[in-house]
């Protein structure tokens, strides 16, 4: 997969990205979560209440600085790669993976990359949480609290901070350019 930089063929340098060592552990420890899950807790409706149940009452728990944190950190992982986006005329990140199949799969690595680190705290502190507060492990909600915590916000600001950076240098907005 080649980005052009306009009729030059100049290739980015994200094209060359492979997954690193700490997002394939995150991959592996993320498919270890959910079986671990599934076979300790299953699918049922009482799960889905409890989770849920849990999931509104970790915000005002101990340990509650990590919902602070931890989207601090995602923020800021977004904030580089958008403001990098920006300088080399990609299209904004959350639009690409939603809309542009052919360099879906390339993006998401990106950003795993780049969040693999704050995904790893996230599920360190979630089953420090559980096992004070819960005094039990529930290995699904850990994982959804951490991509909740690290990974969305990284999805959700990369591309509004490339947007802002094109429109603050006054850079054109190259929507869907691959």
């Amino acid at each position: 997969m080649r980005h052009q930089a306009g009729a030059s063929g100049v290739a980015s340098d994200a094209e060359a990205q492979k997954l690193g060592v700490l997002a394939k552990l995150v991959i592996a420890i993320a498919v270890a979560l959910i079986v671990a899950g599934a076979l300790w807790h299953g699918f049922t409706a009482a799960t889905f209440e409890r989770f849920w149940s849990d999931l509104v009452e970790r915000p005002s728990g101990p340990m509650r600085f990590r919902f602070i944190l931890q989207p601090l950190m995602g923020a800021i992982a977004a904030i580089h790669g958008g403001l990098k986006d920006a300088r080399t005329g990609r299209s904004p990140y959350f639009w690409t993976v939603l809309r542009v199949p052919r360099e879906r799969v390339e993006r998401l690595r990106e950003g795993l990359n780049a969040t693999a680190r704050i995904i790893l705290l996230g599920l360190a502190m979630d089953v420090i949480y559980q096992a004070i507060v819960l005094k039990t492990f529930y290995p699904g909600e850990a994982l959804v609290i951490a991509l909740l915590l690290a990974f969305v916000p990284y999805l959700i600001l990369r591309g509004l901070v490339a947007r802002a950076a094109r429109r603050w240098h006054g850079g054109p907005f190259q929507h869907g350019t691959s």
